[in-house]
């Protein structure tokens, strides 16, 4: 059973290294570390380095952000300047803490 305390699961794409790009890489970042270190896990994937990827995302533009866990999946595009619009949207205060799996229990 796969058990997640209290987590966001986040995949931003670019294409390169862009000034727009890296903005939103350390403005995501910022909020992954400094404001929810224990609960955000990101992935950063260059579209220009793993295109088969974009394309089964479907990634029109970049950067996009991709909200893959908790479900449903949900995205936004942008530099990620507007960290209170980027909590709004992705809904990142919707999920609470999940109870720590009993001793002896599968996590």
């Amino acid at each position: 059973m796969d058990i997640r305390m209290n987590r966001y699961e986040l995949e931003l794409y670019i294409a390169g290294q862009t000034p727009v790009s890296r903005r939103a890489v350390a403005n995501l970042r910022k909020l992954c570390e400094r404001d929810m270190p224990d609960a955000c896990r990101m992935v950063v994937i260059d579209i220009l380095e793993r295109p088969a990827v974009a394309e089964e995302k479907k990634i029109l533009a970049t950067p996009t952000l991709i909200r893959a866990y908790p479900p449903p999946p949900c995205r936004i595009i942008g530099d990620m300047s507007d960290m209170e619009k980027v909590v709004f949207y992705l809904d990142m205060s919707a999920v609470e803490t999940m109870p720590a799996p009993r001793e002896g229990e599968k996590q």
